[in-house]
């Protein structure tokens, strides 16, 4: 009987919020602006993590990783490459304080999430927003529909660069972190405004500059 009830309630639904078209015509083009200036503005810095990283260990500068997105098509997410090369050679792997298999540099660049400044391409391009869910791989995606198969509800929005269930949950390193992610991600797509936008990026931003970590 309760296998019966959890199965009812991971069908669930919820209806997806109707942002109005105006308003996605602004949040996308908020996107794009932002997201040039930030590439200029953070391109000094950029240059400076790029040159750190070469000269630690001489691998790869980026990491390209497939994750899910807007309508459920998978895309490329970059970043600064914060592990040792070959993390993942036994299998995926979820981040978790204290990974021993973050690289000296990589551990100062995940402490102020610098590692993900090249996502401001992933942006730009649309494969993902300022703010919104965080993309996931599919792997992880799988495991969470087993429990709730309203994962596939964020598919209708592009997932974000600020998060407002990172801002308050941290990363998931364990399903029961992954699983109240979901409701916050939900949750925040039943709200979600212009101004909602702004307080999780001003929070997050404050977050990062006082160097508390998610």
């Amino acid at each position: 009987m309760q296998q019966t009830t959890q199965s009812v309630e991971c069908q669930k639904r919820v209806a997806p919020h109707r942002i109005s078209g105006a308003a996605r015509f602004c949040k996308r083009l908020f996107d794009i602006v932002c997201s040039l200036v930030g590439l200029v503005v953070w391109s000094p810095l950029m240059l400076v993590i790029y040159l750190a990283i070469k000269l630690e260990d001489g691998g790869p500068v980026l990491f390209h990783q497939e994750r899910i997105g807007f309508r459920g098509r998978p895309f490329n997410l970059v970043k600064f490459r914060s592990m040792v090369v070959g993390a993942e050679a036994n299998g995926a792997q979820l981040y978790h304080n204290g990974d021993e298999r973050l690289t000296r540099v990589g551990r100062f660049i995940r402490d102020y999430h610098i590692d993900e400044l090249p996502q401001l391409w992933n942006v730009l391009i649309g494969e993902m927003s300022f703010v919104g869910y965080r993309p996931e791989r599919k792997v992880f995606i799988d495991r969470i529909m087993q429990h709730d198969a309203r994962y596939a509800d964020l598919y209708a929005t592009r997932p974000g660069l600020f998060s407002w269930a990172t801002l308050y949950n941290g990363y998931t390193d364990t399903m029961e972190k992954m699983l109240k992610r979901l409701e916050m991600d939900l949750e925040y797509m039943e709200k979600a405004t212009f101004w909602l936008d702004m307080k999780i990026i001003t929070l997050t931003t404050f977050s990062i500059l006082t160097g508390k970590k998610f």
